[in-house]
């Protein structure tokens, strides 16, 4: 089973992340399981959503707390809590932001990449909604879903210029991870609350 644990803000497309991703893993053949977590239901309030995805069905209904993958929609969400908390040896973050960000000490074999992904979203949707971008630079860092599928995915959830922007998102999240510098820097793991 491989789990997807996604930090945002209430209004960031968090819960739109989940099931396209999801939708992506079933369009592969996989069964996936993705919900959300959140508190207070107002506009910019941290939440959480998450995807649990197998070969069988997926049964376990409880939050994700060690997750094979972090993508983090929103990085000022790291100066208040531990994003990486739990995250698997072999795991994977991706962070919505700027290379200038403050990254933390991770494990050697954990990976980290930082994506521009509002920027894109700003030229290609023309909205600061980084998801479908985030969700483009997940395909190309983990290998988990394809290109293709996403695209689809992308096409069957929106329509008309939303589409076009959205699918133009996803590609340059692709690419952009490509040339993209990782950051794997070798510490202690703490856990200070996720």
């Amino acid at each position: 089973m491989k789990e997807i644990r996604i930090h945002a803000r209430a209004g960031q497309g968090a819960i739109t992340t989940a099931n396209l991703l999801g939708y992506a893993y079933f369009s592969e053949g996989k069964y996936p399981y993705a919900f959300p977590h959140f508190g207070a239901a107002r506009m910019g309030a941290p939440m959480n959503a998450f995807v649990r995805v197998d070969v069988i069905p997926v049964r376990l209904r409880s939050q994700i707390y060690n997750p094979d993958y972090v993508l983090i929609m929103d990085a000022t969400l790291m100066r208040g809590y531990n994003c990486f908390c739990g995250l698997r040896d072999n795991g994977i973050a991706i962070i919505n932001g700027k290379e200038d960000i403050e990254i933390p000490r991770l494990k050697s074999s954990q990976k980290i990449f930082i994506v521009p992904a509002n920027d894109i979203a700003l030229a290609t949707i023309g909205r600061p909604l980084g998801n479908t971008a985030l969700i483009g630079a997940f395909a190309a860092a983990t290998n988990e879903l394809k290109l293709e599928t996403l695209i689809k995915v992308a096409k069957d959830r929106f329509s008309g210029k939303i589409q076009e922007g959205n699918i133009e998102a996803i590609k340059k999240g692709f690419e952009y991870i490509k040339k993209i510098r990782v950051f794997p820097e070798p510490s202690e793991e703490r856990c200070l609350g996720h």
